[in-house]
């Protein structure tokens, strides 16, 4: 995993419009990252990546959605290649290994759910 950095903390979004893609902001070279919800049952949190930065090999727990918010990236399910661009999603299963790498500078939504 390259140089990632953890945005502001959250402020409560609670009960008010708001576009995910507005919420982290890229940073050249790095990936950033901004918990929304960090619960026992799971966790939603965005991830915005500049151009050729990604995540190794790497295998969770728990199920997790993958979902493009702007931008390409190429996403390594056991192995297997998916080229997701906006507005485009994949489900990672639990214990699969997986890699993620920008093609392009992309903001994603990851939810995993833990139970």
């Amino acid at each position: 995993m390259e140089n990632m950095a953890k945005s502001k903390k959250t402020e409560n979004l609670a009960a008010q419009a708001a576009n995910f893609a507005d919420l982290v902001g890229y940073q050249k070279g790095s990936i950033v990252s901004r918990a929304i919800i960090d619960k026992k049952a799971g966790t939603v949190t965005l991830f915005a990546f500049d151009a050729g930065q990604g995540l190794s090999e790497h295998k969770a727990p728990y199920d997790a959605i993958v979902y493009i918010l702007d931008g390409e990236a190429n996403v390594a399910i056991s192995g297997k290649p998916i080229r997701l661009v906006k507005s485009e999603m994949t489900i990672i299963p639990a214990n699969e290994t997986h890699a993620l790498e920008a093609i392009t500078r992309f903001k994603m939504l990851l939810i995993m759910i833990r139970s």
